[in-house]
C-alpha cells in the first residue's frame, strides 16, 4: 500500500459535445487549461460508441492484463479516473474506467477500462487538478509492462 497527501489546485467542469472523441476532448481541455495531473471524480454522459477492455475467450494467464477490446454502441456512461503526466512526450496519460449500459438492451451493463469513445449528445465531467506531488505512470516490466500510477514525494510540477 502506498499513500500520499496531495495538494489540489483548480476544479474544471468540461462539457464534451455530440460527436467529439472523448480522449481528444480530454487532452484538449487539459492542454487549454495547463492541467498535467489530477483526477476525474466522475463523468456522466451518452456515447454513440465505446471500446472497453474485455474478451469472451479463455485466458491463458488469468493474472495477465487483457489487451483485447469489446465494441459497444448507444450507451449511457458513468466513469472516473486519474491523470498523470509524461514529461518525455509532454502528454497527459489518463487512466479511465467506465460502467456503461446498453440503451437498446434493457440497459444491460459492462464495466472496464475505457479505450475509446465518441460522445452522443453530451458528456459532462469534472477534473480536479493535483499540483503536488508529481504523478506519473511508468511501465512495470515485472507486471506485464503495465503502466501504473506512481506518486513521487518530489516538489510539484
Amino acid at each position: 500500500m502506498r499513500s500520499h497527501e496531495v495538494t489540489v489546485g483548480r476544479t474544471l467542469a468540461v462539457i464534451m459535445e455530440h460527436g467529439e472523441d472523448f480522449y481528444a476532448a480530454l487532452a484538449e481541455a487539459c492542454q487549454v487549461h495547463g492541467i498535467r495531473q489530477g483526477y476525474i471524480p466522475m463523468f456522466i454522459g451518452g456515447m454513440s460508441s465505446v471500446e472497453i477492455v474485455g474478451t469472451c475467450e479463455r485466458l491463458e494467464d488469468p493474472q495477465a492484463p487483457v489487451w483485447s477490446k469489446v465494441h459497444l454502441t448507444n450507451v449511457e456512461a458513468l466513469g472516473a479516473g486519474t491523470l498523470a503526466y509524461d514529461d518525455t512526450t509532454d502528454a497527459v496519460l489518463p487512466h479511465i474506467h467506465v460502467s456503461v449500459g446498453l440503451k437498446a438492451q434493457s440497459a444491460v451493463g459492462h464495466t472496464s477500462h475505457l479505450l475509446a469513445a465518441t460522445v452522443q449528445f453530451v458528456t459532462e465531467l469534472v477534473i480536479i487538478e493535483v499540483t503536488q506531488p508529481v504523478m506519473s505512470r511508468p511501465r512495470q516490466p515485472r507486471l506485464y509492462d503495465v503502466p501504473l500510477l506512481r506518486i513521487d514525494s518530489a516538489p510539484g510540477v
